[in-house]
């Protein structure tokens, strides 16, 4: 008798899963108001135009890049608003072109404005702001001087926060003067409070 009850009531899988989605897009997420510091480590990517005086050919290198950020959001009913601070230090990326060290250390400030979605503890975000640099260029050790400047910058995330911790992975693009592609892809924690 009880297993032709369960038998014959049994919820199909469909409409599990619809009730599933259904939940988690109309859940609201945690309020995500306020400030939060962090910092994030990864892989920076530079390539130089080619053609520049200092470098005849393209460099195209990677290192070690890491970030330090401070930020506030705001919270509104369907997206999240918020601005944003990073100290970028894109390591120094160096490879041989025509028989000769080259060499690119290169850091920053960057100011962004975000904005993102959070579905519960899940997120996607963007950001978009600007960049002032600074990058000093060597061949085979000599010093060939340093150059700055404000540019554009961007780029788009994925974060999942538990309580006042968040995992971040990040891809960002700096749309560094006299550079092919200068980016750093990411993995960070962020402490909100």
């Amino acid at each position: 008798m009880i297993q032709h009850f369960i038998a014959t009531h049994r919820t199909p899988w469909s409409i599990t899963a619809a009730l599933l989605v259904s939940f988690m897009v109309l859940a609201p997420a945690e309020s995500q108001a306020g400030g939060y510091i962090g910092g994030s480590i990864g892989q920076s990517y530079i390539e130089l135009n080619a053609g520049s005086p200092e470098v005849p050919e393209v460099l195209d290198e990677e290192d070690f890049g890491w970030k330090a950020m401070i930020g506030y959001e705001f919270d509104l009913p369907v997206i999240t608003l918020g601005v944003e601070v990073d100290y970028v230090d894109f390591g120094s990326p160096s490879g041989d072109v025509l028989d000769s060290k080259i060499e690119v250390d290169a850091n920053g400030f960057a100011g962004f404005g975000t904005a993102g979605i959070d579905i519960g503890p899940l997120g996607v975000f963007a950001k978009y702001g600007m960049i002032s640099w600074d990058a000093s260029l060597s061949i085979d050790g000599f010093d060939l001087g340093s150059e700055d400047g404000t540019d554009p910058a961007y780029g788009v995330g994925l974060k999942f926060g538990l309580a006042s911790v968040e995992v971040r992975g990040e891809y960002e693009i700096y749309d560094i003067e006299d550079s092919e592609d200068v980016a750093l892809v990411s993995v960070g924690i962020v402490w909100r409070f």
